[in-house]
């Protein structure tokens, strides 16, 4: 019996296309309902539920498609691990189409070389990351999250609910905030208060 091809595709942010990695997948011959997808997850995240499912679906005899090797593994370790357990398991893994053997050296050498590419690619991108946090910072830049109210709208939200003519639901919609930021805000005031007496 011919085995299925399965296709796994991943990408790191919610906002990246997944339709080129899905148009390679179908051009190697899997069905799409045979492709299952992570996106917002990163490679060097192991715990992703497409994986984990495309892994699942495989049989012995099967094929496991991904268009490169970075979009299932961005570790070596990681990169092994999955081979060894689909090898194990006499799953195939293809990677843009070639099947990799495990048993040719040439072979062994190549898919190690493409991990550890992939682990590169993974740490330079952690790594310009906190650059640029660090450059945010020392300019001022990194501040967290905008809070929902400045400091005037604040007080006014506060001043209304002490009136205790409005509910926090109707404080929330006429504020156009969550009902969280409500008590958030009730709460600091209060604290304020407190602390003044003290």
């Amino acid at each position: 019996m011919i085995g299925l091809f399965i296709g796994y595709a991943r990408v790191s942010t919610d906002e990246q296309d997944l339709t080129a990695q899905l148009d390679a997948l179908t051009a190697f011959g899997v069905e799409p309902e045979r492709i299952y997808v992570d996106k917002g997850l990163t490679g060097t995240n192991r715990a992703r539920p497409g994986l984990r499912e495309a892994l699942a679906a495989c049989r012995a005899g099967d094929t496991l498609v991904v268009t490169k090797l970075d979009r299932l593994a961005r570790s070596v370790a990681d990169a092994h691990d999955i081979s060894k357990e689909l090898t194990a398991r006499g799953v195939k893994l293809n990677l843009g189409g070639s099947v990799h053997d495990p048993k040719d050296p040439v072979g062994k050498l190549l898919f190690t070389a493409l991990a550890m590419v992939a682990e590169f690619e993974a740490d330079l991108a952690r790594m310009r990351t906190r650059e640029g946090m660090k450059v945010a910072k020392a300019k001022g830049r990194l501040r967290g999250k905008r809070p929902k109210l400045n400091a005037r709208q604040e007080a006014h939200l506060v001043a209304l609910h002490h009136a205790g003519e409005h509910t926090s639901a109707e404080l929330a919609e006429l504020f156009g905030v969550a009902r969280s930021t409500v008590y958030r805000a009730i709460e600091r005031a209060a604290s304020t208060r407190a602390a003044a007496v003290e």
